[in-house]
């Protein structure tokens, strides 16, 4: 196991300094807990810039806004973000955000980063 992982037989604790964010979709992401986790969730915390259009077919995100304001596009919906807003995205939903934000993405089930599908 990666030394930014301390694991124990029911419990996992990571810290986003520890971990190297790379570029995706939405930004920089840095995975917090990931499919090889095998929890029953993933946990992003990203960085949202220029994020590209996009849904997922088997997985639903739970967006949380930690900083920044912007908005968010829903198929053909644009709602307003800031700190403290919760969106949920179910499957099959087209969506990106757009602005400066930081958010913590739930993301059911895990597997997400092999289930992107990009629009733009």
């Amino acid at each position: 196991m990666a030394s930014d992982t301390t694991m124990r037989s029911t419990w996992l604790r990571r810290d986003p300094a520890d971990v190297t964010p790379w570029a995706e979709t939405c930004g920089q992401i840095r995975c917090l807990l990931e499919e090889r986790d095998q929890a029953a969730a993933e946990v992003h915390h990203v960085e949202i810039q220029d994020a590209k259009f996009h849904y997922h077919a088997r997985t639903d995100e739970i967006y949380y806004v930690i900083d920044g304001q912007g908005t968010m596009v829903l198929d053909d919906e644009t709602i307003e973000l800031h700190r403290g807003v919760v969106v949920y995205v179910p499957r099959g939903v087209k969506h990106k955000a757009i602005g400066k934000l930081t958010v913590l993405t739930v993301c059911i089930p895990r597997g997400v980063l092999a289930d992107v599908h990009e629009l733009e």
